[in-house]
């Protein structure tokens, strides 16, 4: 079934596991993560981001993660990841993506506001959730998700004090952070700063997000869900082992395309069960969590007011 980030990532934050978010820029990616989360009974986040159109556009990849979404037997965000331009974000509202990043870290603080807010405005009119991101990720040397080597990272590390100021501002339903994570393959051992995720986590009321995931040892992603986060993006895992398992049947003189393609479902299918049992997410699919609208908010806000005003007029 189709459902936003609050639907899936409130429950997690409450229950202390976390959703994976997978991208999928082809069907055999799609096909194993879906595959992994009806057999593990796992909520899932699936997606594309911003960088990664080149290898599959927002309109075709929308052809088949929005049926195979709705089709689920468990729950699945639709969600762009690291959308960096206003066009692409609304395009993928359009197209019915359920969920969408705006990812305006590079900006300054005042500008990444300004126009985070304008943008959850404009998905959550649609119905869909929202993630911001503060301080910035970067990018190790090579990463498909994007090119934005940082030499010292902890400069671009998120500032616990201007999260609460960032979310209260923004309206953002899930926030990134910052914390000694980059896209892509790790050269050397990441030291994740556990005690800025714990004391951000405090700090705000939303999910927080962990990108970079690929390359984290077990014990990293353990502490940090346990620390505060709620959503943790992967994508060089399922990528390289797609092509490990397609390389490994063609060397096997099996050289057709459909020798190929159940192989690298079934690579993706089982990367994506690792974490999502990693992550504790399995047997999690029928947790639910009803978000209150805008509208219910913009209601319960006019009844107390006119209560008061009758209490005044006494």
């Amino acid at each position: 079934m189709l459902v936003n980030m609050n639907e899936v990532l409130r429950p997690a934050k409450k229950n202390h596991y976390a959703v994976g978010l997978f991208n999928a820029v082809n069907l055999e990616l799609a096909r194993g993560i879906i595959s992994a989360a009806e057999s593990s009974r796992s909520p899932v986040i699936m997606g594309t981001a911003e960088v990664l159109l080149p290898y599959g556009p927002l309109e075709e990849v929308s052809y088949y993660l929005l049926p195979m979404a709705k089709k689920a037997s468990v729950p699945v965000v639709v969600h762009l990841d690291h959308g960096l331009s206003y066009d692409t974000c609304i395009k993928a509202l359009e197209l019915g993506f359920s969920s969408i990043m705006y990812d305006c870290s590079t900006d300054s603080y005042e500008e990444n506001v300004r126009k985070v807010k304008e943008m959850a405005d404009i998905a959550h009119s649609y119905g869909a959730t929202i993630e911001g991101e503060l301080g910035h990720v970067g990018d190790n040397e090579g990463s498909a998700e994007g090119s934005d080597h940082m030499e010292d990272p902890s400069k671009f590390f998120t500032d616990p004090a201007l999260a609460k100021d960032f979310v209260d501002k923004t309206g953002v339903d899930a926030l990134a952070i910052a914390v000694g994570n980059a896209h892509g393959a790790y050269k050397l051992p990441p030291k994740l700063d556990f005690e800025r995720i714990r004391t951000i986590a405090s700090t705000v009321d939303v999910p927080l997000v962990l990108h970079g995931g690929s390359g984290l040892t077990d014990n990293d992603f353990r502490q940090a869900i346990k620390d505060g986060i709620s959503k943790v993006n992967i994508f060089t895992d399922i990528n390289v082992a797609a092509v490990e398992a397609e390389f490994k049947k063609f060397s096997s003189m099996e050289k057709g395309l459909i020798d190929l393609i159940p192989a690298a479902v079934e690579a993706v299918k089982q990367e994506s069960l690792k974490k999502m049992e990693l992550f504790s997410s399995t047997g999690k699919a029928d947790i639910k969590h009803t978000p209150v609208s805008n509208a219910d908010i913009e209601m319960i806000t006019k009844l107390v007011a006119a209560e008061v005003a009758k209490y005044l007029k006494k």
